[in-house]
């Protein structure tokens, strides 16, 4: 059973009410109180790391876990997305996702994502039936363009999937950063912030993560620069070039609200460049890319951050 994770933080108002009673009126038109009840009686909501009972009323700065699954509630849906297609066989497809594209169903995004799309295009997908990614085997930010691909088949699914935890899938991406964050490698740990729970940060009990950074070229208030990824934390690089004190230009959660609104960039200027790997069926090396984005062109252009 595929699911898909929610942590949040209890509040002071929240303190006295029932658990479902809050979860419901946190996410307040997404999904029902009986779907939570549902949730906690199968164990998939967890308090302070605790299975729970629907009664349980809990205290303020508690934490709370609700693991997604599809229900009846929840059903995948095939829709005529238009996808931008840089490379297709029978195994598997890769899209240039563009900047604002869910790539999978999850809180708030039931519908309308990449996923849905697919489903649409390849008819069938492994796991389609009760998975909320099927084909997935990577994942981007909503507001990151860029190379994503998905599998048609099971086996080639767990050999992509593979292919990433072994790290022989090589990552290129493109960013533009505030300030110039030099050429180097960045190697601290990433894990859930330890107050802000939907942020990420480098905490010292987090996961090794490890990226590669070299400029392209920099006018020194705005730098072009080339992110190779050796592991694929949740927003590794924007939490790496933030720590730098370079944040990603337009990052509306990392970057810096100032000079964002400065720029006028509303999204985080982060793009997949290219994805270099050895097909798994073929054994052919597969290097697909994709363009650079309207958006970043124009940054670029207007900056003259062209190599």
């Amino acid at each position: 059973m595929m699911m898909e994770n929610e942590s949040i933080i209890i509040q002071s108002a929240e303190a006295n009410e029932r658990l479902d009673k809050i979860l419901t009126s946190r996410f307040k038109g997404i999904k029902s109180r009986t779907y939570f009840q549902y949730l906690i009686e199968e164990g998939l909501v967890l308090l302070n790391g605790d299975v729970v009972k629907k009664r349980t009323i809990p205290k303020e700065g508690d934490e709370v876990e609700i693991n997604f699954v599809l229900t009846p509630e929840i059903e995948l849906k095939p829709e005529p997305i238009p996808l931008d297609i840089l490379f297709e066989d029978q195994d598997l497809i890769a899209i240039n996702k563009p900047a604002g594209l869910v790539v999978h169903p999850a809180v708030g995004n039931w519908s309308g994502t990449l996923v849905n799309g697919l489903l649409y295009h390849c008819k069938e997908l492994p796991g389609g039936g009760e998975s909320l990614r099927p084909g997935i085997v990577h994942r981007l930010d909503k507001d990151t363009s860029g190379v994503i691909i998905a599998a048609k088949h099971v086996d080639v699914q767990q050999k992509l999937t593979a292919l990433f935890a072994s790290r022989q899938m090589k990552k290129r991406y493109l960013a533009i950063c505030v300030g110039n964050p030099g050429n180097q490698t960045f190697t601290g740990p990433i894990g859930r912030h330890p107050v802000h729970r939907q942020m990420m940060a480098i905490v010292e009990q987090g996961k090794p993560a490890i990226t590669h950074c070299k400029v392209i070229k920099t006018d020194k208030q705005l730098t072009l620069v080339s992110i190779e990824l050796e592991t694929g934390r949740t927003h590794q690089i924007r939490i790496h070039l933030k720590h730098n004190g370079t944040p990603v230009l337009g990052d509306q959660l990392y970057g810096n609200r100032s000079l964002n609104e400065k720029f006028a960039v509303e999204r985080q200027l982060l793009h997949a460049h290219s994805l270099e790997f050895t097909h798994p069926t073929t054994h052919k090396i597969l290097k697909i890319e994709a363009p650079i984005p309207p958006d970043m062109r124009d940054i670029i252009k207007k900056y003259h951050l062209n190599a």
